[in-house]
């Protein structure tokens, strides 16, 4: 199984190629795709050391799968020339989320939906992906009217100039601002891009995906995504309205039971997800599970998740274990 990961030096290509190994996908040549000024340098898979190629040597090489993590545009111009050659492409931008030819992948909420003639599987938002892994054993069962969603989500989302910056104001140093504002010691309501309607991207995304995952556009949902100092993870507070009654401990029993989702809710011992407890894991936790008193058949929770991890680079492995497992690629 010939596998390429394009945008192989970033922060969540280098992620990628950690659960590609912690996984053990059959992989006979990894093909390691970076911007021209990586071609030629190295890194390291499995213990060995594997040149980095340009995006025209990685098609004529004609993987099978491509990991694509290098922004939405490389994704648009070189998604669909990998596609051509034969490669299924499985694309972590936003190129492709809400096209509807293209299928938005969770692999344990909708990876049976896939065939061998999709070329090009879109990874949800990381955000989306956390929120969706909680809410879907949920919406199967009580059918989810309404949803408000506020998001505390970490730098690394932002990418490694965030990083630098938070590192840079902790020191006292100045350097290149990811953000309009100072990160450290602060909250800023503003991840992407404001849209006309006033709501950014990032809030659009959880709203749009959320919706097209779940496979039901009557969810109405309204979302606010909130950038705070943290480097583990993303945190989400979720509100939800159900069109069914419901019982506490069914809802902590049914998430309990679900793969890839871990329930940490005993008040008594202080135990609810936190990002520093889900760093470098790849389950969703939640936690706060408690009955809304102020409207009927309403639920809060507390979800948490590693934003680079199932959020982005293990969601988009399991989409290529799947594939694998079931014959649908080389």
């Amino acid at each position: 199984m010939k596998i390429a990961v394009v945008g192989v030096t970033g922060m969540v290509g280098q992620v990628m190629l950690q659960v590609l190994e912690e996984r053990n996908l059959n992989v006979s040549t990894l093909i390691p795709v970076a911007s021209e000024k990586s071609v030629g340098t190295e890194i390291t898979f499995k213990g060995k050391q594997v040149k980095v190629v340009s995006m025209k040597q990685a098609i004529e090489m004609k993987p099978d799968i491509a990991l694509f993590s290098a922004g939405g545009s490389v994704s648009l111009e070189f998604a669909p020339q990998f596609a051509a050659v034969g490669t299924t492409v499985i694309d972590n931008s936003s190129a492709f989320r809400m096209d509807s030819d293209k299928k938005l992948v969770v692999p344990e909420i909708n990876a049976s939906s896939l065939t061998k003639s999709d070329k090009i599987i879109a990874n949800p938002n990381c955000s989306t992906i956390q929120l969706v892994m909680a809410l879907a054993p949920l919406h199967k069962k009580y059918q989810i009217k309404r949803l408000i969603i506020s998001t505390y989500q970490s730098i690394t989302g932002t990418g490694v100039k965030a990083v630098e910056q938070l590192e840079n104001e902790y020191n006292g140093t100045k350097g290149e601002m990811a953000y309009p504002y100072q990160i450290h010691k602060n909250a800023i309501p503003h991840c992407d891009v404001f849209e006309e309607n006033g709501y950014t991207k990032e809030e659009l995304k959880l709203i749009r995906e959320t919706q097209k995952i779940l496979d039901d556009r009557t969810i109405a949902v309204t979302a606010t995504a909130v950038r705070i100092p943290v480097v583990g993870g993303h945190s989400e507070s979720v509100n939800l309205e159900f069109g069914k009654e419901f019982n506490e401990n069914d809802i902590r029993k049914i998430l309990a039971s679900t793969d890839g989702v871990t329930v940490q809710d005993n008040l008594d011992v202080n135990l609810y997800p936190m990002p520093l407890m889900a760093h470098g894991k790849d389950d969703v936790f939640v936690g706060r599970i408690r009955r809304d008193h102020s409207r009927e058949n309403a639920l809060n929770m507390w979800i948490v998740s590693d934003n680079l991890r199932k959020g982005a680079a293990t969601n988009a492995v399991q989409i290529a274990q799947y594939l694998i497992q079931h014959n649908l690629v080389g």
